[in-house]
């Protein structure tokens, strides 16, 4: 008994380390990774939003944003930064790889995060905010310029008050992270960028990585205060990173859909596409593939168009620049209807999305290529007109005249009768002539529903069927 029970003691020292050590390797908190690659738009909020929720849900030790970014829209650039502060799951934001950057609404995502680091060969900065479409927003004008007018004048309230809004936003968020103020007040003011190491000796970032876990090496061990801007003295978190799992977000087919769907050039191409379809099957009812396709591209167009900012006036042209391009087909113009619809297109293309940033706008080569399109088919819809338009007649009052026609009764008082006209049967008149039926007339004018006739010399239709079988049927006279 002494033997089983110090046995048992034993097997039990043996796996009480084993059963103790297996629920901490379980209960391990991951770090997602979310790479937030090109322009700040509408899709990036919808990708950085669902990765916070997640890493909320599985109580995650900390989420890394991997950004490059030109910048971006500044509604997006807001959503983003507004997640972030109500995140209660410390984030860290991580421009990578070498060569990579955070610009314009990078940088205030940078200073959102509650960690900011950067890879060695990356910048941050020039968050300067750009009004599209009104020159001189953004910019001071020496006052002895000042001849400009009101307009100048307004536009430089307009661009004075942007950039003072923006200011004041990234140094509240320098504020709330204990980051440098004075220089993101330069970032905005005087387009300012700085380099990793820069950025570092300026305390406008934590630490620079040389790569992911280099990042989560470092940050293994130290202490985040939470919170958002609401609760500076929230609570802090205590960083175990080293060791921890890392999930790295992918693309999902949704995200590769609605990316591709709210690229321009695409939403612009979807947008003609499901015009077009919707037109020829309503001028040719029947056809269903052309009324489906268009039916589906539209809407798709229509969605891709509402998540940019789009410019209503150049929408506008478009589709006005397409329905002058319909109606060429229709009406003879010879081309001044087509070539007014290019012109249309061309510039509302242009206008259509209402940003210069990068990765926003249709690029003009792609307008280029469509318009090229349109005036070829233009070409090739006059050379069609002018071959119409030299043809002989083949239909109409004129088309008659010159043919020939077979009387079927004509009585002489009045000179009038009936003649059998291509198949139909029409009123003719020949003043003066005794015709017979059966006899072959010629048309000289047509007086309304009329036929003025005369009588071709020495001609006669022959017999018709039932005239024959007639004859047939008659008895023979005696002789």
């Amino acid at each position: 008994m002494t033997i089983r029970l110090c046995f048992l003691g034993a097997l039990l020292a043996l796996l009480l380390p084993w059963g103790a050590a297996a629920p901490q390797q379980v209960q391990q908190a991951p770090v997602l990774v979310l790479q937030v690659d090109g322009a700040i738009g509408p899709v990036a909020v919808d990708r950085v939003q669902r990765t916070l929720d997640r890493a909320a849900r599985e109580r995650a030790a900390l989420v890394v944003l991997e950004i490059d970014t030109p910048g971006g829209l500044d509604t997006a650039m807001r959503g983003i930064v507004q997640a972030i502060l109500a995140s209660p799951v410390p984030v860290a934001c991580y421009v990578a790889p070498p060569g990579a950057r955070a610009a314009s609404a990078g940088t205030y995502i940078l200073y959102a995060c509650h960690v900011a680091a950067m890879a060695p060969a990356t910048n941050v900065g020039a968050a300067t905010p750009v009004a599209v479409g009104m020159p001189g927003i953004g910019t001071q004008k020496d006052p002895k310029e000042g001849k400009d007018g009101a307009a100048d004048k307004t536009q430089d309230t307009m661009g004075a008050k942007r950039v003072q809004d923006a200011s004041a936003y990234l140094r509240s968020l320098a504020q709330l992270r204990g980051r440098d103020t004075a220089w993101a007040d330069q970032a905005v003011k005087d387009s300012a960028s700085l380099a990793a190491n820069e950025a570092l000796a300026r305390h406008v970032i934590d630490l620079v990585a040389a790569d992911r876990a280099d990042l989560l090496r470092q940050l293994d061990g130290r202490e985040i205060r939470l919170g958002g801007i609401d609760k500076p003295d929230g609570p802090t978190a205590k960083l175990a990173t080293a060791r921890a799992p890392v999930l790295v977000m992918d693309l999902n087919w949704r995200d590769r859909l609605l990316g591709a769907l709210s690229d321009p050039s695409l939403a612009l191409l979807l947008l003609m596409v499901g015009v077009y379809g919707l037109l020829f099957e309503f001028m040719s009812p029947g056809f269903v593939a052309p009324g489906v396709i268009g039916g589906v591209c539209l809407l798709l167009a229509l969605w891709g168009l509402q998540m940019l900012p789009i410019n209503y006036t150049g929408l506008a042209l478009i589709l006005l620049g397409i329905g002058f391009f319909v109606a060429e087909a229709f009406v003879p113009s010879y081309g001044a209807l087509g070539a007014g619809g290019i012109a249309a297109f061309v510039f509302g293309a242009l206008l259509l999305v209402d940003s210069e940033l990068p990765g926003f706008g249709v690029p003009l080569p792609f307008v280029a290529t469509l318009a090229g399109l349109f005036a070829l088919a233009l070409v090739v819809l006059v050379r069609m007109a002018l071959k119409a338009h030299a043809k002989p007649v083949v239909s109409g009052a004129r088309q008659l005249l010159g043919t020939l026609a077979e009387v079927i009764e004509f009585d002489p008082g009045p000179g009038e009768g009936w003649a059998l006209l291509n198949g139909e049967r029409w009123r003719i008149h020949a003043a003066g002539h005794a015709l017979a039926p059966g006899q072959l007339v010629q048309v000289a004018h047509m007086d309304g529903l009329r036929l003025e006739v005369h009588p071709v010399a020495g001609t006669h239709a022959p017999a018709r069927p039932q005239q024959q079988q007639q004859q047939q049927q008659q008895p023979a006279s005696a002789p």
